[in-house]
């Protein structure tokens, strides 16, 4: 099940493409974060897509693929390709990370310092 929320705690479940191309399209001071998540029981971790509007009109948008290891950012000034990456996840097409340029940012969010997992 896809679950929208954005800043100002509006929730959707069941997230639809309208739904999370209204909230996008909502976005402003005050209300510029939203968060698409992959809630799957049979899926352990977190998986999630969000988008936070910058005082600066760019677009920071970042995903999680279950773990925080697996934590990427991109920016964009393009609502466009923002709204076709977050109803890509959504829909799990296989493409839908193409045309950023990806940074891991996972390291931000480990608990290790350096350790190694052996």
């Amino acid at each position: 099940m896809l679950i929208a929320t954005n800043e100002r705690g509006h929730v959707v479940k069941r997230a639809t493409k309208p739904a999370i191309g209204t909230m996008l399209a909502n976005l402003r001071q005050g209300n510029a974060h939203m968060v698409v998540e992959r809630v799957d029981e049979e899926r352990p971790g977190s998986w999630y897509i969000q988008v936070l509007l910058r005082e600066n009109n760019t677009y920071q948008l970042e995903y999680r693929d279950g773990v925080p290891e697996q934590h990427f950012q991109t920016m964009t000034v393009s609502q466009a390709k923002v709204l076709g990456a977050l109803l890509g996840w959504a829909s799990s097409k296989p493409d839908w990370r193409d045309g950023f340029m990806w940074n891991n940012i996972g390291e931000q969010f480990s608990p290790s310092d350096g350790e190694s997992s052996e």
